[in-house]
């Protein structure tokens, strides 16, 4: 098993992106096998989303993938305002700004498996809709957001991503492939196949046989999450950046020791980071400006982690490297 394509970014500066935007979660429905007719509902779910930001919002972006535990699909939706002051209203049937039928988001939260949204006059909005074939799925993404981007004009994506649930814990990989293109792509897709191998291991010994996984690749940084009950350990080479946001401010950031997986590994040593109640741990690749810890707005450190993933790429992405974020809160087995 190979990481999951990267997301697909759709910009939704005209209204004839919206139907591109629709077309792109239907093709990504059928590619993901599944059944129908959730393929015309992820079209669906894309066209209501894109059509509200093309009414209403102000340089809107749609952003479609595999789920982070590659079950379904999923649209993510990000704007820069003007924001929804009456969201709840807006989340009804029937209720509209324009002369329109006002079906669009209520539409959204009767399709999807899982829908979620926030929004603020001064932050804008962000929403994601969750497709699977079962609801028993789409709870186990509860607390658990992803987001990979190639670099402009880059098709493949030297970032990568996966997870892995255990009956305790939840274990995640961020591998950033030295530079970008064909080569960094490789590498990443190498480290996500040994991680899948055995993910449930100690973490260093995840780290040690990435590292022999990439020793013909030009190497990458990596780094691993480790999400228990109580807590949260991360092990990692690089500079893949580790941090615990708390809706007050950002707690705990790290990077990885010095190295290079496939080059020169040091050893391993995991850390623990303290995870208290209401807690989001954050890897992100140097393709998302680090600067956006320094003085983040209240809004976006209260975003569950699907909404806080799509914030980060939407609002901090270098679109010149490739860019991963992935957000999970502590792991709970859903009942």
């Amino acid at each position: 098993m190979t990481a999951p394509p990267p997301t697909a970014c759709v910009p939704i500066d005209h209204y004839s992106a919206v139907h591109v935007a629709a077309e792109t979660a239907r093709a990504l429905a059928r590619d993901c096998a599944l059944p129908a007719p959730l393929p015309d509902q992820a079209a669906v779910l894309a066209s209501e989303l894109g059509s509200n930001l093309a009414k209403h919002a102000v340089n809107g972006a749609l952003y479609v993938q595999r789920t982070p535990l590659g079950d379904g699909v999923e649209i993510l939706a990000a704007d820069r305002g003007p924001g929804m002051p009456e969201l709840g209203r807006c989340l009804s049937d029937g209720y509209t700004t324009t002369d329109t039928l006002g079906a669009g988001l209520g539409a959204v939260g009767r399709i999807a498996t899982a829908f979620t949204i926030r929004s603020a006059p001064s932050d804008g909005t962000f929403a994601c809709a969750r497709l699977t074939p079962s609801a028993p799925l789409a709870a186990d993404l509860h607390g658990l957001g992803a987001v990979c981007l190639p670099a402009a004009g880059e098709r493949l994506s030297g970032d990568a991503c996966a997870v892995a649930d255990g009956p305790d814990t939840r274990t995640a990989l961020v591998v950033d492939g030295l530079g970008h293109g064909p080569p960094a792509a490789e590498a990443a897709q190498l480290a996500v196949r040994s991680f899948r191998r055995e993910p449930h291991g100690p973490l260093p010994d995840i780290l040690h046989a990435v590292h022999r996984a990439l020793r013909h690749t030009r190497g990458a940084a990596v780094a691993l999450l480790r999400l228990h009950p109580d807590r949260a350990e991360y092990c990692g080479v690089g500079n893949v950046r580790a941090l615990v946001v708390t809706p007050d401010r950002v707690h705990h950031q790290l990077t990885g020791q010095p190295g290079v997986a496939g080059l020169n590994l040091p050893r391993a040593h995991p850390r623990q980071l303290p995870m208290e109640d209401g807690a989001t741990a954050v890897l992100h690749t140097d393709g998302l400006d680090h600067r956006w810890t320094r003085t983040p707005p209240p809004f976006l450190l209260r975003l569950p982690p699907p909404l806080l993933v799509t914030a980060l790429a939407h609002g901090h992405r270098r679109t010149r490297d490739d860019a991963t974020v992935l957000a999970a809160n502590r792991f709970q087995r859903p009942l």
